[in-house]
């Protein structure tokens, strides 16, 4: 029934030269001007320009090759990004030139939502269109926002940055989860029952927080990220925020664990590593941060698992309850309100 894999991905500049490229290929169609670009530029130029996330994308898709060969899965695995090279259309028609009929894709976002999923299958459509007669029919992958993979390789990375702290700090160290903030209106239309995508954050950090310190443990949910003007309302409170907040309670150290985010690219860089970290030592805080998902073992076996699924029509593999049938948030049922809908003054 599948002839290939797909990964898909956001895209990220390579170089100096191609970061305002990138960023106007980001906000394109929502009247940004350089100068605030230039701002976000700034972020990347930190870092010499480079954004790791092609190359997390490159390390991901070999390691899942490398798995397809010994589960002998024979698709041929292909990489396209949403904003930069090498972009989806140029994937999928090469696709078509190779033969390819119909493909399982993964998209590097675990959760539902706009931009997370229906951007995705948007992405996936308007492909298509562009390659036109003979263009591969593409299948989306379901969220895996609580796949056992996905918790076990977040929850072992939180155990190996826990144990950096001195004991007495490990053991009472506050378990901060992040996610990129979206606008609330996103999220108040995500899915048929709202919320879709703050509830399925809050269930991932819920699930690692417990594999690493047992059931009921304590955590909070804090956003990053955010990008749109101060008129707009989004998901809090910012991770800067509760750090502040934490601190203030009597808190001493914190981990920091960024399950909403598939690998460590620049703007977990950035946010947490530059600027939340920043917060961190003016406050006094002890933090510590953890590693993404990204090439460990568990999250490989997860996304070869989502594609066993479809293959084999395999029992869903969910952890804890929430969505336990799965919610694929398919653009047909209306679940996530499209970009024209969500557009609002900057």
């Amino acid at each position: 029934m599948y002839d290939a894999f797909l990964l898909l991905g956001f895209g990220g500049p390579e170089g100096p030269d191609e970061v305002m490229p990138f960023l106007r290929n980001v906000t394109l169609g929502r009247a940004v001007p350089d100068e605030r670009l230039a701002t976000v530029a700034e972020h990347y130029l930190h870092f010499g320009g480079v954004s790791p996330i092609n190359a997390q994308c490159r390390a991901l898709l070999a390691a899942v090759t490398a798995e397809f060969a010994v589960r002998q899965i024979d698709l041929p695995a292909y990489w396209g990004n949403r904003n930069w090279h090498p972009y989806l259309t140029d994937t999928v028609a090469q696709m078509r030139a190779d033969g390819v009929r119909r493909a399982l894709v993964l998209a590097t976002s675990a959760a539902g939502g706009y931009s997370g999923c229906r951007q995705y299958r948007e992405d996936l459509a308007s492909a298509r269109a562009r390659v036109g007669l003979g263009a591969p029919e593409l299948i989306k992958l379901r969220h895996f926002f609580n796949h056992p993979g996905f918790i076990d390789a977040n929850a072992d990375h939180l155990r190996t940055a826990l144990a950096v702290l001195p004991e007495h700090q490990c053991e009472s160290a506050m378990l901060v989860f992040t996610a990129h903030s979206v606008p609330d209106v996103a999220d108040a239309n995500a899915g048929i029952e709202g919320r879709l995508y703050s509830r399925q954050q809050q269930e991932t950090a819920r699930l690692v927080a417990d594999a690493v310190r047992g059931p009921g443990a304590a955590f909070a949910l804090a956003w990053q990220s955010r990008s749109g003007g101060p008129g707009v309302p989004w998901l809090e409170p910012d991770v800067n925020d509760h750090l502040t907040v934490l601190a203030k309670s009597g808190v001493t150290s914190v981990a920091i664990c960024p399950t909403g985010f598939v690998s460590d690219h620049l703007e977990v860089l950035w946010d947490l590593d530059v600027e939340a970290a920043a917060t961190a030592r003016e406050l006094g805080l002890s933090m510590v941060r953890s590693r993404t998902a990204s090439t460990h073992p568990s999250f490989v076996d997860a996304v070869v698992g989502l594609v066993q699924e479809r293959l084999n029509g395999t029992a869903r593999a969910v952890a804890g309850t929430f969505g336990v049938t799965g919610e694929d948030c398919p653009t047909e049922r209306g679940c996530c309100l499209s970009r024209t809908a969500l557009t609002t003054p900057q």
